[in-house]
């Protein structure tokens, strides 16, 4: 069977062909956003074209709509403004036409517009009950959505309603009355135009992941439906009272502004925990996609009792690493500035597998008396074992399953654990070819928080600064040439972490100049540099700093290795 259906349709088919069957608005999409003015852009578009083009046997393009069968209805993934505003339009140019004294004319538009909105009876061909439409909207509220449901049946909207569906309406049905006064004679041509002329084009797919791809392919502008958004309408349904969907609906509130003060996404929040279930179930198997992780077994995995509570625990616990701000009173965890040096260096690793094992070991110990002290093994441990490994094999793959065995012993036995023999000699001699790499920003800062007299946090918005500046000047520095400054000016013996402000100020200046910025920060091994004995930088200095810097990292490396 075909994934998917392309068709060509008017808007007189599209809707037509619904008899039996719904377009379903699912309550993971967004509410019903379209305002006034983006009605009256269509309504101008149509009228436009009914009047010039649609007298050239052309046809007018209103896009397409991505829709996936479910049940015998159209569960729609893209659209769904369009199909809302539309149907509120034809709802209101069939009030219009009731309103109208019979003639054929008028009989004849009622006989293609009913079709569009209801149910038709096979033999009779006409309307027996007003409360079958063609959509059903899941979105918003109960009371927007018995709005807009309301209006399909009556054609009638209070005038006190000021939701979208109501206000949209009123402005369809003041169009068509206007037009209608106005030009009498072309009224019934715009209505054939609409249901004929206006083209559709309807992307049916069997499946509701091929519509959210084929979404996402063609949806360059607009914001696609996000993992977090189906599992919301997972988690809503699951609810069997409407006192637990109003209890749903606002924990899942406090949730989206936990991670937007977090700073990261529901989406991140989701990719975390799957990984405490995998550790949970031992699972080492290949990573698959976040959606089709909770989509195994008809979302199984979304039926825990205590899933939502422990999504909000890492929510709130990513929000205290990312900002600062501190848990509730009744969470016992802490965060340590010593802690947090390791999480700082963590942060400038160029891939967030790193948090997969922070959030295995949050949840496995966030009641712990002992949570700071095992948090600062497990981050010494991890960063070790990163670093290393990165400067061994610089590859993501190379991680992915030793970060997948440690989630799981972290979570049997609480130990970080991985299988990597450190192999001293053969970094000692790569660490050099890594000062412009990927990881060159951790190395430094990792090096900066080894000085013991480093106390406090080093701003996130530090520099890299190059001692020997890095745009030569046209100066012999005590010997140095050209050939020289190239060979030595990207070594991490020529690095340091520095703070923004002071490198810009200290610039390309002369060592001895820039010594007196040096005496300004607040970066121990920078300050340190500031009573260097000489006022000149030299390659004997660089190399001799090098060789420090790679011991400093062997040593830390050694000292934390997994194994240990």
């Amino acid at each position: 069977m075909a994934e998917l259906h392309v068709s060509k349709k008017t808007i007189g088919k599209l809707f037509g062909e619904m008899q039996n069957r719904k377009f379903v608005i699912p309550d993971y999409q967004r509410p019903y956003k379209w305002d006034t003015e983006k009605c009256e852009t269509l309504w101008n578009d149509i009228e436009n074209f009914a009047i010039t083009e649609a007298k050239t046997d052309t046809d007018y393009f209103l896009g397409t709509i991505v829709s996936y069968t479910n049940d015998n209805n159209q569960e729609v993934i893209d659209g769904q403004q369009r199909i809302t505003s539309l149907l509120l339009m034809l709802r209101a140019f069939y009030k219009k036409l009731e309103d109208m004294i019979e003639d054929e004319d008028v009989i004849g538009l009622k006989n293609q517009l009913a079709p569009c909105i209801w149910d038709i009876n096979p033999i009779s061909q006409k309307i027996s009950d007003k409360t079958k439409i063609h959509v059903e909207s899941l979105v918003a509220t109960e009371d927007d959505n018995d709005m807009f449901h309301k209006i399909l049946e009556t054609g009638n909207s209070d005038e006190d309603s000021h939701d979208s569906y109501s206000e949209n309406y009123r402005f369809f049905k003041a169009q068509c009355d206007e037009y209608a006064e106005k030009n009498p004679l072309q009224w019934k041509q715009l209505c054939v135009t609409i249901l004929q002329k206006c083209i559709i084009l309807p992307i049916e797919c069997i499946t509701q992941d091929t519509a959210l791809t084929i979404f996402s392919t063609l949806n360059d502008r607009g914001m696609p439906l996000a993992d977090s958004d189906i599992f919301k309408a997972q988690l809503y349904r699951n609810c069997d009272t409407e006192e637990k969907r109003k209890e749903f609906t606002q924990t899942w509130k406090e949730l989206t502004q936990i991670c937007k003060r977090a700073n990261t996404s529901l989406d991140n929040i989701f990719r975390y925990y799957t990984h405490v279930l995998r550790a949970r179930g031992n699972d080492k198997s290949r990573e698959i996609g976040l959606r089709s992780f909770y989509a195994t077994n008809k979302y199984e995995k979304l039926k825990d009792n205590n899933l939502l509570d422990e999504i909000i625990l890492l929510a709130n616990f990513w929000l205290y690493i990312n900002t600062g701000i501190e848990p509730n009173e009744e969470d016992r965890y802490k965060i340590s500035i010593e802690n947090r040096k390791y999480l700082h260096c963590l942060f400038c690793y160029p891939n967030d597998y790193w948090k997969y094992v922070v959030s295995v070991f949050f949840i496995k110990n966030k009641n712990n008396d002992t949570f700071d002290n095992d948090l600062n093994i497990l981050l010494k441990k991890l960063s070790a074992f990163l670093l290393a490994k990165f400067i061994e094999t610089p590859s993501v793959n190379a991680i992915k399953d030793d970060i997948f065995a440690a989630c799981i012993s972290i979570q049997n036995n609480n130990e970080f654990q991985v299988k990597f023999i450190l192999d001293e000699e053969l970094i000692l001699a790569r660490i050099g070819s890594y000062a412009s790499s990927k990881i060159s920003k951790a190395l430094l800062l990792l090096d900066a928080y080894l000085n013991p007299d480093q106390k406090n946090l080093i701003p996130d918005t530090f520099d890299i600064e190059h001692i020997f500046p890095k745009k030569w000047q046209d100066t012999n520095y005590s010997g140095w040439e050209l050939e020289d400054a190239e060979q030595y000016l990207n070594s991490f013996g020529n690095k340091i972490v520095f703070e923004k402000k002071l490198n810009i100020q200290a610039g390309n200046n002369y060592f001895g100049i820039k010594k007196q910025k040096y005496a300004q920060s607040k970066i121990v091994s920078v300050v340190e540099l500031s009573s260097y004995p000489s006022n000149d930088w030299l390659k004997e200095d660089i190399e001799k700093r090098e060789k420090e810097f790679k011991e400093r990292l062997i040593d830390f490396f050694k000292r934390y290795h997994a194994d240990n």
